[in-house]
């Protein structure tokens, strides 16, 4: 099967290496809009992620290799529901009552156990776990060393920072970000950003009033104003 991989960054190297772990994918192509034209080097193509209207057939699979999350939804969206591989690497451990959704990738040593659901163009990082009976929405990302263990929920497009850890039986709903080292010991409401251990908010909040009275154009001015943290107190 040939694959064209969408976005050359750091993220689309660990997944170009993927590939080559794998054996049973050749890499045909690599698009980015930091290309402005096509060219060939090394066997492989390199152009714009345009270039892909004329490269799509059946014997090709496309994944997109964007670490940003809303990003990656954004290109899903424009290329269509069809033609997406999912790659896992040879060292990762899948069990065989788990799902693992479309265009997601998962890296080396990174298991998935039994009963699990993982979400179409998913990122599974290094060494992350994700234990039995868990629930991992589309366009999430698990980065290094997370653990969920039993019976999680994640929604979209949720970010797990560097060895974070979710309790059992907790939910985290949509687009939330939870920082690096953080303990997750209660449900988390969709659009946060946490941390901590036990993790809190970190949102930071201000008075619409004090906006107002800082003259001008308020947002732009407040965002040189140092504020204070507003904690979780739940």
């Amino acid at each position: 099967m040939k694959i064209i991989v969408i976005g050359n960054g750091g993220h689309s190297r660990v997944i170009q290496d993927i590939i080559a772990a794998r054996g049973t994918e050749q890499l045909t192509a690599i698009l980015d809009d930091k290309y402005t034209f096509g060219f060939i080097e090394n066997d492989i193509y390199f152009g714009p992620i345009a270039d892909i209207n004329h490269m799509v057939s059946e014997e090709i699979r496309i994944v997109v290799a964007i670490g940003n999350n809303r990003t990656r939804k954004r290109v899903v969206q424009l290329i269509g529901d069809e033609h997406f591989a999912t790659l896992i690497h040879p060292s990762a451990i899948i069990s065989p009552s788990a799902f693992i959704g479309r265009g997601t990738v998962v890296m080396p040593y990174a298991v998935v156990n039994a009963a699990a659901s993982v979400g179409e163009h998913c990122i599974i990082n290094t060494a992350s776990i994700v234990e039995h009976d868990n629930q991992v929405g589309n366009f999430t990302h698990l980065c290094p060393n997370v653990t969920l263990t039993g019976q999680v929920s994640i929604g979209e497009g949720v970010v797990m920072g560097a060895a974070s850890t979710v309790i059992p039986g907790v939910t985290i709903e949509d687009w939330s970000v939870v920082g690096a080292g953080s303990t997750v010991i209660r449900d988390v409401p969709t659009s946060s950003k946490i941390a901590g251990s036990p993790a809190r908010s970190i949102k930071k909040a201000m008075p619409i009033e004090f906006l107002h009275r800082a003259g001008g154009e308020p947002f732009v001015k407040a965002k040189n104003i140092p504020l204070s943290t507003a904690h979780d107190r739940k």
